[in-house]
């Protein structure tokens, strides 16, 4: 039977998240929506919203690129042949951007976070994740022109062998996300 306790828990999750990108971050807010779509290797669709918040900080800085990063909180929809799981994700996510787009506007990067995720259901496509809570692992690459963030990111849940069976998903996803 489905637990219901979702609506709840990410009310407290979203407060929570967003407190500590408010109090964590110093400096200029630099805010993002994005929404993708992306499957797994055995069709599973994968439907995601969310937000993004820059970190102040940026590390190593040079002609050739730049390390910083964003929070993003995020909702997803995972669904197949009528099953279906939602669940809420935060993650802190270290990009590297590369100095190469100069005055053209492009500014290519690569990027990889590890967080966390709360789902409300753990099984799907005969799929067995154990536990409502996940680890979100990612990498990922794409490219920023003007506001606009294109990416192609490679995505792992699984809950760490917290309890067995521990089937974990993998998941291609492409999102678009528009920063202001």
């Amino acid at each position: 039977m489905k637990k219901r306790f979702l609506p709840a828990v990410c009310a407290g999750f979203v407060v929570s998240a967003l407190v500590f990108c408010t109090s964590a971050m110093a400096g200029p807010p630099g805010y993002g929506i994005l929404a993708g779509y992306g499957q797994s290797p055995d069709n599973i669709g994968i439907y995601r919203l969310g937000v993004h918040k820059q970190f102040s900080s940026r590390w190593f800085d040079s002609r050739m690129g730049v390390l910083s990063g964003y929070f993003e909180l995020s909702c997803n929809l995972w669904e197949k042949s009528g099953e279906k799981i939602h669940g809420v994700a935060f993650s802190p996510v270290f990009v590297y951007s590369f100095s190469a787009g100069g005055s053209r506007g492009i500014t290519p990067y690569v990027e990889g976070g590890i967080g966390a995720a709360c789902i409300d259901d753990y099984t799907i496509a005969d799929r067995n994740l154990s536990t409502n809570f996940q680890f979100e692992n990612r990498i990922g690459m794409g490219f920023i022109i003007n506001r606009v963030d294109i990416k192609l990111g490679y995505m792992h849940y699984s809950n760490a062998s917290i309890k067995s069976p521990n089937d974990g998903i993998d998941i291609w996803l492409g999102t678009v996300a528009w920063h202001f």
